[in-house]
């Protein structure tokens, strides 16, 4: 199983990138299958567009909450799957 703890906001983009690669998709495909561009889905797994989700997760932090990103080994991710992660 895949973990990823959630400290900051851009914890959350290293883990779609984790998940991402680890489900041999790249960020064209993922990008895609979510309607976004792959250079907008790599700034989000670089961490550098979420402001708005370090306010939210400094506020659940500070308020006790523990936030933690998981996935089964062997669930696809969607769509039909392509190989290789850029």
């Amino acid at each position: 199983m895949g973990r990823w703890p959630v400290r900051r906001g851009a914890d959350l983009g290293a883990a779609l990138a984790e998940l991402r690669a680890d489900r041999s998709r790249t960020q064209a495909a993922m990008a895609a299958s979510v309607g976004l561009s792959a250079d907008y889905l790599a700034k989000i797994e670089q961490g550098r567009t979420t402001p708005l989700l370090d306010h939210v997760v400094d506020a659940l932090v500070r308020a006790g909450a523990t936030i933690e990103v998981t996935w089964p080994d062997d669930t696809a991710l969607g769509g039909d799957g392509d190989q290789g992660a850029e």
